[in-house]
């Protein structure tokens, strides 16, 4: 399937190269420990550099006008280094929401901001996930708490989905509690909002936002499970050229050699599902992306952990961080099992 034209091939090129300067695994240990949760000044570099947070955000709003074609392509590149930073949860999920709006002034306002690199946050899900709404509206009031929310605990202006549509407020906003929580994945800040009757802003909001913006995020996040799954092979791969016993390398022996052709047909099948997703935009693609990529994931990082043996489950070596991130990830929008019934449904089972 072919997915990089010239544009995303030097896109690709670009992000690989940065990454590859500023954000190796020493670099990624930084900067989970910082307050951000991210590299500030990679992601400006980033931003100002590439452009990636301005990608998909259209010229009139000083974005670049691009696809979320080349988003995925920026999603796969971080994937691959697990690099923490605001692209999925601001220069995607945020910014798409006002896009997808279709609330132009609240676009001019936000937009330019977002594109520059400042932090968006999108509060949608509740506490037992993305298939309702954290918080509740109450004529221009929110109150609730959005669980699992992507930067937050660090977000200039907050975006909240309700069953009611989408709301603008102010993080310094009288009622509104911010705090990072804990989460099994290290690279992957997430925050708690919690609105105590604050006044928002009312935005425009189609009918069928939260089902286009679900489309959004589900192929994002597919891009990034392919990138992180095809540098866990290619970890592993190369950790079984150079470890040795009974005097040969371990990828010397044939039942080795199947294991891991077999991580190499599931990334490569991943690849090609999310790529479609990308490509077709349509939400059936974007659920099977999900699915199959989260699950693809977690097994090439579960046979990771074991072809690279008992280092691979110490804090020193990166395995164990693929593996967070594919558990993590696959959590993300919503567990795989509970999209099936989707599934089923659109087979005709």
């Amino acid at each position: 399937m072919s997915f990089d034209n010239e544009e995303r091939a030097a896109l690709r090129s670009s992000v690989r190269d940065l990454l590859g300067k500023h954000s190796d695994s020493a670099a990624v240990r930084r900067a989970i420990t910082t307050d951000h949760g991210y590299d500030d000044a990679l992601w400006s570099t980033l931003c100002e550099q590439i452009g990636v947070a301005a990608l998909a955000v259209p010229e009139k709003y000083d974005g670049v006008g691009a696809s979320l074609l080349e988003v995925h392509v920026v999603q796969e590149e971080l994937g691959r280094t697990l690099t923490p930073s605001p692209m999925l949860g601001s220069a995607v999920l945020a910014a798409q929401a006002l896009v997808l709006s279709g609330d132009d002034d609240a676009c001019a306002r936000l937009l330019p901001g977002i594109a520059a690199g400042s932090v968006a946050a999108l509060c949608w899900a509740g506490a037992d996930g993305w298939s309702g709404f954290g918080v509740t509206s109450s004529g221009e009031a929110l109150s609730g708490t959005a669980s699992y929310v992507l930067g937050g605990d660090v977000a200039g202006v907050l975006l909240v989905l309700t069953s009611e549509g989408l709301f603008e407020v102010d993080p310094a906003a009288d009622g509104v509690t911010r705090r990072r929580v804990a989460a099994m994945d290290p690279t992957r800040p997430l925050s708690e909002v919690i609105f105590d009757g604050v006044a928002a802003r009312r935005l425009v909001s189609p009918t069928d936002l939260v089902d286009q913006l679900r489309t959004v995020a589900l192929v994002a996040l597919s891009a990034e499970q392919v990138g992180a799954a095809s540098a866990a092979l290619e970890q592993t791969v190369e950790y079984a050229k150079s470890r040795k016993q009974f005097g040969r390398a371990i990828g010397s022996f044939q039942a080795l050699k199947h294991r891991m052709a077999d991580m190499y047909a599931l990334v490569e099948t991943a690849r090609s599902m999310s790529y479609a997703a990308a490509l077709s935009g349509t939400h059936e693609d974007a659920v099977i992306a999900k699915v199959y990529c989260s699950e693809a994931l977690q097994h090439v990082a579960a046979e990771a952990i074991q072809l690279h043996g008992g280092i691979a489950i110490t804090w020193e070596h990166d395995a164990q961080l693929y593996f967070k991130r594919a558990h993590g990830s696959a959590q993300l929008f919503g567990q795989p099992r509970e999209y099936l019934p989707q599934l089923a449904t659109a087979a005709g089972l």
